[in-house]
Formats: structure tokens, C-alpha cells, sequence
């Protein structure tokens, strides 16, 4: 029981990091997605 608890604190943090991360960028590229389909509008 004691190997569970100590891999789950030890992977728990950088897992925690990685969703936030992840949560940051997708907002990122979204908005990277949004401007690449408005450039064809805009090279007329």
C-alpha cells in the first residue's frame, strides 16, 4: 500500500501540471485556428 501512495504523490504533481498546461494552450490554439481560417478572407 505504501508503493500506491508514494507513486501517486510522486506522479500526482506533474500530472496536475500537465492538465493545466494543456487547459492553457487550447485556448491558445483555438484562437491560432481562428486566425488561420479568417486569412483566406483576408488576402482578397
Amino acid at each position: 500500500m505504501e508503493t500506491w501512495v508514494s507513486f501517486v504523490t510522486e506522479v500526482g504533481f506533474p500530472i496536475m501540471v500537465t492538465f493545466y498546461l494543456l487547459h492553457r494552450i487550447e485556448g491558445k490554439l483555438n484562437d491560432l485556428i481562428e486566425s488561420i481560417h479568417a486569412l483566406p478572407g483576408k488576402m482578397k
